[in-house]
C-alpha cells in the first residue's frame, strides 16, 4: 500500500492507544523512509525534511526550550528562508501542533521528518547540552583573578555546584567557539543563552527553572564584584579568569527585564589582543589593496584628522590600532584617550576616560595637548567640546585619529556639522574619513555554488547581465560553522580623501548627493561595490551583503 487512509489510522491507533502513531504505522506497513515520508506527506500535505536539511536549520530554543519540545518529539527552527518552522516527528497529533501554537503565540510553518531522523537529531542536541552543563571546571580550567572570588584549581575540581559549573563552562565554550559576547537572557521559563559570534546572535541552550536563572546572575554579579541584592537598575563591572594559562577579561553588563535580569559579558582576550598587536596591520584586516593604501597615506600626513566611522561592533578600534602599529617608529610620541582602555599597546601612552573622576575626553584632550604629543588617538568623539578641541589639535599640527559615530562617510560630514563645527575649520582639518564593516566570509566546508535567484537580484539592485561573472556561492551550514554557513569576518572600508572640490562644496553646504559624485569622480569606491566585490570572488554571499551594506 502507498497511500493512507483515515479508517487505517484509526485502526493502528486503537490498537496501541499509548504508542505514537508514527512508529505504529511503520512497524504495520514495513516502509522504507522514503515510501513513509511519500505517504505521510500525501496524507498530511506537510513537507517532508530529511536528516541533511534538518542537521543544517537553525534551532531557535530561546523560543521553545530544548527541554520543552524534546520530549513532544518537536522542535523550532528558523528554515533557509528565515521563516519559523515546526518540525514534528508526529505529523498525525492535533494536538502536539495546538500546543505549540498556544506556547509560541507566533507565526510558524509545520514540517515533518522521520522518526529516527528526529532520534538521532535530539541524541545530539542533548549531548551537545549535556557537555555545557556537566563539563568538567578541570578541563576547563577556569580560575578567577579577582581575590574576591579567588579559587585554586583542585577547589574547582571539587565544586559540584551546577550554577558554577555552568556559568564557567559556558565562558570557555564561548572563547572556543570564537565568541564576542555572551548573552543570559532571563525568560519566563528560566534562562536563554547566546553568543554573538561574527557579529550575529545565535541561540547555543537554554536552562529550565527561574530560580536557577537568578543564581546564574548572582554569580555573575559576585564574579563582577556587583551588588547581588540589587535587581532594579543597570550595573555594569568586570572580571577576569585563567583558561589553561590563558588571561581573558569579561567586562559585565547587568540590566533588569520584565522577567527578572539579563547580563551581557563582552570577551577581552587579552593575549589573543597581544599576539594580534605583535603582528597588527591594515595588511592583517583583510582590506583590499586600494583601502590600504589610501589609509596609510592619511595616516603619513604631518598633521591634521583622520576618521573612521561605522556601527558598534565594526572594527573601528583595530582599524586605528593597526594604523597606530604602522606609524609607532618609536621617533615619535603618540598619546591615546580611550574609554575604556581595552588592550596595553607597546610604546604608547594610553589614558582611560574617568567621567566620576572628572576625566572626560575633552579634558584628557587638553592636558594631552600640553604633553607634546606629535600624534592623538581620541577613542571616540561623540561631543561639541571634544570635536572643538580635536579640530583645533588637527589644525596646530598634530595628527588626530579618531572614530565617530555615523552611517557613512558623507554623514560624518554632517554630524560635526550638527555639533557645532564650522565648516571651514572642519575642511581644514580634515585629511580623510574611512568608513568600514565586517563581512562574514562563507564557510569553506559547506559553501556550495548556486544561481542567481531573479527576485534577490532585483531586491539587490542588480541585473543579470552585470553579474553574469559572479561566482556566487550559497550558505549551507554544517557543525565547523555552527550550521551559520560562515566562519570568520573580513573588514571592507570606503575611504574618502578630501581635495580641494570636495572642501569648497562642504564649506558651501552642498548635498550629499554632489558630493558623492564629486567625490566618485576622484576614485571613490564604495562600501557596497567593495562588498559586490567578495561576491564576485565568491568570499561570501549576496544575502550578508544586504544584510550589512545598503542598495546605493
Amino acid at each position: 500500500m502507498t497511500a493512507l487512509k483515515l479508517a487505517q489510522l484509526q485502526q493502528l491507533a486503537s490498537q496501541a492507544p499509548g504508542e505514537p502513531l508514527p512508529r505504529r504505522l511503520l512497524a504495520e506497513a514495513g516502509w522504507d523512509k522514503g515510501r513513509y515520508c511519500a505517504a505521510v506527506a500525501g496524507y498530511t500535505g506537510l513537507a517532508a525534511l530529511d536528516a541533511a536539511a534538518l542537521a543544517s536549520w537553525r534551532p531557535r530554543f530561546d523560543l521553545l526550550p530544548f527541554n520543552e519540545a524534546s520530549p513532544r518529539q518537536c522542535a523550532l527552527f528558523d528554515n533557509p528562508a528565515g521563516r519559523l518552522t515546526l518540525v514534528l516527528a508526529d505529523p498525525f497529533s492535533l494536538a502536539l501542533r495546538n500546543w505549540a501554537q498556544h506556547r509560541l503565540a507566533l507565526d510558524f510553518d509545520c514540517v515533518f521528518v522521520h522518526p529516527t531522523d528526529f532520534e538521532a537529531w535530539a541524541q545530539a542536541c542533548e549531548a551537545s547540552h549535556r557537555a555545557i552543563d556537566d563539563l568538567s571546571l578541570d578541563e576547563a580550567g577556569v580560575q578567577p583573578l579577582s581575590e574576591l572570588t579567588e579559587i585554586s584549581l583542585a577547589s574547582i575540581a571539587q565544586d559540584s555546584s551546577p550554577v558554577v559549573r555552568l556559568v564557567n563552562s559556558t565562558l570557555y565554550d564561548a572563547l572556543k567557539s570564537r565568541a564576542s559576547d555572551i548573552h543570559f537572557e532571563s525568560t519566563p521559563a528560566g534562562l536563554a543563552i547566546k553568543y554573538r559570534i561574527d557579529g550575529v546572535l545565535l541561540a547555543m541552550a537554554s536552562v529550565a527553572g527561574v530560580p536557577v536563572a537568578e543564581q546564574v546572575l548572582s554569580r555573575l554579579k559576585v564574579l563582577a564584584e556587583l551588588d547581588i541584592a540589587e535587581k532594579r537598575v543597570p550595573q555594569d563591572g568586570r572580571f577576569g579568569v585563567q583558561m589553561r594559562g590563558r588571561d581573558v577579561d569579561f567586562r559585565v553588563s547587568i540590566m533588569p527585564s520584565i522577567h527578572g535580569e539579563d547580563a551581557v559579558l563582552r570577551i577581552l582576550d587579552q593575549r589573543g589582543a597581544d599576539e594580534a598587536w605583535q603582528q597588527l596591520s591594515l595588511d592583517a584586516l583583510g582590506l583590499d589593496e586600494r583601502a590600504r593604501l589610501a589609509i596609510r597615506q592619511l595616516a603619513r600626513e604631518p598633521y591634521g584628522m583622520l576618521l573612521v566611522t561605522g556601527p558598534t561592533g565594526s572594527g573601528k578600534s583595530t582599524t586605528l590600532y593597526a594604523t597606530l602599529s604602522e606609524v609607532n617608529s618609536g621617533e615619535e610620541k603618540i598619546i591615546t584617550i580611550e574609554d575604556p582602555v581595552e588592550y596595553q599597546l607597546p610604546g604608547i601612552l594610553q589614558i582611560p576616560v574617568n567621567e566620576r573622576k572628572g576625566l572626560s575626553f575633552a579634558r584628557g584632550l587638553r592636558s594631552i595637548l600640553r604633553h607634546d604629543p606629535d600624534t592623538i588617538l581620541v577613542g571616540e568623539i561623540r561631543d561639541p567640546e571634544t570635536a572643538q578641541i580635536a579640530v583645533q589639535a588637527a589644525l596646530t599640527g598634530h595628527l588626530v585619529l579618531s572614530s565617530v559615530h555615523a552611517n557613512g562617510v558623507f554623514s560624518v560630514i554632517d554630524r560635526f556639522m550638527h555639533m557645532g563645527v564650522q565648516a571651514s575649520s572642519f575642511v581644514d582639518a580634515l585629511n580623510g574619513v574611512v568608513a568600514q564593516r565586517l563581512l562574514r566570509q562563507l564557510c569553506t566546508q559547506c559553501a556550495a555554488p548556486e544561481q542567481a535567484d531573479d527576485e534577490l537580484l532585483q531586491r539587490s539592485g542588480l541585473v543579470p547581465a552585470e553579474v553574469a561573472h559572479y561566482r556566487f556561492r550559497a550558505a549551507r551550514g554544517c557543525p565547523a560553522c555552527r550550521h551559520t554557513g560562515y566562519a570568520g569576518r573580513q573588514a571592507i572600508a570606503e575611504v574618502l580623501r578630501l581635495n580641494d572640490a570636495l572642501k569648497r562644496a562642504i564649506v558651501a553646504h552642498a548635498p550629499a548627493v554632489e558630493l558623492k559624485a564629486l567625490a566618485e569622480a576622484s576614485g571613490f569606491v564604495s562600501l557596497r561595490q567593495v562588498a559586490l566585490a567578495q561576491v564576485a570572488r565568491g568570499q561570501t554571499s549576496l544575502q550578508e551583503v544586504n544584510r550589512v551594506t545598503f542598495v546605493d
